[in-house]
This record gives structure tokens, sequence and C-alpha cells, in this order.
């Protein structure tokens, strides 16, 4: 009597780059209607001085600049590491510095655990919007981290 292991998911074409694309959608096509909108009423409303429709363009640049931020989370991974874009930060890590790879039930996003002891969140990869293509980039990553680098298996 044998038992079946699972098949190991197929690992993605390298590089590759995870994003939570329909959040990215959502919050860029906001961030666009609101600057046109605000700048349309900036426009449109005769009362208003020069200084106040200068006022009100940039309050308009100044939210939607805010939800280009909020988009910008992605984890890329090429053949010799990952790199994780966060909200205002960068950070390259080779295979070896990825221990584990975690998207447990109720976690907003990815957690890896470094060798250095340390966990990193990956917004990259966050199950808010589409849960299934985000267990689906962990679950890609975590063979990554395995394949290329002394990972291990994460529960």
């Amino acid at each position: 009597m044998t038992t079946e292991q699972p098949a190991a998911p197929a690992l993605p074409q390298l590089p590759v780059t995870f994003r939570p694309t329909r959040t990215r959608v959502i919050l860029l096509t906001i961030g666009a209607a609101m600057f046109a909108t605000i700048t349309a009423v900036a426009v449109m409303l005769e009362r208003l001085s020069t200084g106040e429709r200068i006022s009100f363009v940039f309050t308009a640049a100044l939210l939607s600049s805010v939800l280009v931020l909020l988009s910008r989370p992605k984890v890329v991974a090429d053949a010799t590491g990952v790199t994780v874009v966060n909200l205002t930060t960068t950070r390259r890590l080779e295979w070896a510095q990825i221990l584990r790879v975690n998207l447990r039930p109720g976690d907003p996003w990815v957690f890896l655990d470094l060798s250095d002891g340390t966990s990193l969140p990956a917004l990259g990869i966050q199950p808010g919007v589409a849960r299934q293509q985000a267990i689906a980039d962990a679950r890609a990553l975590r063979a990554l981290a395995e394949a290329r680098g002394t990972g291990s298996h994460a529960a």
C-alpha cells in the first residue's frame, strides 16, 4: 500500500511578478475618477479664484497619489532571488534567505520567514479581493523558495 503525495505546484517561468491585480485596478480607477471629478468641479465652479482652483487640483493629486501608493506592492521573483516592494520600502532577498512562505487563514498578506530570524510582510500577495489568486501565488512562491533556496514547507 502506497500513499500518494499531492503533486507539487508547477514552478512558474522566471522572472514572475506577483501583485494584487484586482485591488490595483480598483485603486487606480478610483484614483483617476476622483482626480477627474475634483478637477472638473474646480473648473466648473465660477466663484473660485485661481488659487482656490489650484488648491482643488492639488488636493485631487494628493488623494490620487495616496491610492497610487497603495497600489504599489508587488513581489518579483527571478533566478537569483526575490524583490519585495511594499508601500514605501523595497527589499531584495536571495533565495537562501527565505526559509518559509506563509499565508495562513486570516493573514492580510504573505509573510516571508527569513534566515536572520525576522519575518517580512510581502504585500504583493494579499487575499483581500482575489483570495484564490493569492493562494495560488503564495503556493507558487513557496514552491520557488523550496526549489531554489533552503526553504521548507509551511502549513
